[in-house]
């Protein structure tokens, strides 16, 4: 994971956005995108019953491990697309194992119950889906808007791509127990890091960290309310208010009308989850 320092290294504060940055050099050397590793596949955005995962018999076995590996990601895919669909409650071990293509002997191998299964398929989850965050983020430039505004792009785009993972992580999540749930609150307090190079805030007498603590939790309850209307795909669409909440506070209301903005092609390609189907959104089952 990396902290919030490490961040900081290339972030200005630039109320302007990339337009007021006049050294090319900065921006050729700032902007570099390094090649990274394809990262893991979003839980829920392939069916557990994918032919391409099948554990085929044969003289050509898989190790025990490679069969493990297998089977957790096919459960990862199954539990998140019928916690989805019919709430962690309803959800029963049987129904998972099902829709995984999994037996529960080969499930209560892997996790002691299904509570163990949620977390475990919540953690890889979120550490996916802030990587990709934190990638967006190091390669906007130097300008502090500019990164803001790219990893919000990039969480919304993620999670619009795969609204089974949306709704078990943002909505689910608060009937899933009190693990669950401390899970949740470090995964905001780990996006305080995006804010490091934000500026102390408009002026001495407001607190800062309670500042980003409200910024945050603004953000995550405007996207868990479009998320719990059954409206996730449309959470792109969030991304000019949401770019503005985040950055007004800090750059004033003019460099945050700066910073907002629609999408265009000079941004790059969307974000998907990977593994997520291409051009559409992977459905609900």
């Amino acid at each position: 994971m990396v902290t919030g320092s490490q961040l900081s290294v290339q972030k200005v504060i630039n109320p302007g956005g990339s337009q007021s940055q006049s050294n090319g050099e900065v921006d050729a050397v700032t902007t570099q995108r390094r090649p990274h590793p394809a990262p893991a596949p979003l839980p829920g955005a392939r069916p557990g019953r994918d032919p391409d995962r099948a554990i085929k018999r044969g003289p050509r076995r898989l190790s025990a491990e490679a069969v493990a590996a297998t089977q957790r990601d096919r459960l990862f895919d199954g539990l998140v697309r019928e916690v989805a669909t019919k709430g962690y409650d309803n959800a029963r071990v049987t129904d998972i194992c099902h829709a995984a293509g999994v037996t529960r002997p080969a499930f209560y191998a892997l996790f002691s119950g299904k509570e163990d299964a949620f977390l475990a398929a919540y953690r890889h989850g979120v550490a996916v889906l802030s990587q990709l965050m934190e990638d967006a983020y190091r390669e906007a430039g130097p300008a502090w808007s500019d990164a803001a505004r790219a990893a919000l792009r990039t969480l919304l785009e993620v999670l619009a791509s795969v609204p089974a993972f949306a709704r078990m992580a943002l909505v689910e999540v608060d009937a899933a127990g009190p693990d669950a749930r401390r899970e949740r609150d470090a995964l905001l307090g780990s996006f305080r890091r995006f804010f490091a190079d934000a500026g102390p805030g408009p002026t001495a007498d407001v607190d800062r960290d309670a500042l980003v603590s409200t910024v945050v939790g603004g953000i995550h309850a405007t996207v868990r309310n479009r998320v719990a209307q059954g409206r996730a795909t449309e959470l792109p669409l969030l991304l000019p208010v949401l770019t503005y909440a985040a950055t007004a506070p800090f750059l004033g209301t003019d460099g945050a009308a700066r910073a907002t903005r629609l999408a265009r092609p000079a941004d790059g390609p969307g974000t998907t989850a990977p593994c997520a189907p291409t051009g559409e959104a992977a459905p609900l089952p």
